[in-house]
């Protein structure tokens, strides 16, 4: 099982992203997938999680209207679409699979992590 996340990068305040996180190994459309994201000294902390269908989606506070989580499981692939973002969106992106809860539990397959670094 593999979870390979990409598309982090260097963006001005206000600026936009789109993340992608490409899945292998695994019957992808069985899995809800989440983004979870650790700024540096900072705990990893829930981002969006998406469940399996792609019908239902959740988000942190932090990042609701801003960022949108989608997925296309016939290209075993989630996204993550980030507009309007702002320094402290700062930090290193993962996407994991096997849950859909705003806490690490039942997340057994992770990514890599991508860097997103957002200057002001």
């Amino acid at each position: 099982v593999q979870l390979q996340a990409s598309g982090g990068g260097s963006v001005q305040a206000g600026g936009s992203l789109r993340l992608s996180c490409a899945a292998s190994g695994l019957t992808f459309g069985s899995y809800p997938v989440g983004w979870f994201r650790q700024a540096p000294g900072k705990e990893r902390e829930f981002v969006a999680a998406i469940s399996r269908s792609g019908g239902d989606t959740k988000y942190a506070d932090s990042v609701k209207g801003r960022f949108t989580i989608s997925r296309d499981n016939a290209k075993k692939m989630v996204y993550l679409q980030m507009v309007s973002l702002k320094p402290e969106d700062t930090a290193v992106y993962y996407c994991a699979a096997g849950s859909y809860r705003t806490d690490e539990v039942g997340y057994d397959y992770w990514g890599q992590g991508t860097q997103v670094t957002v200057s002001s």
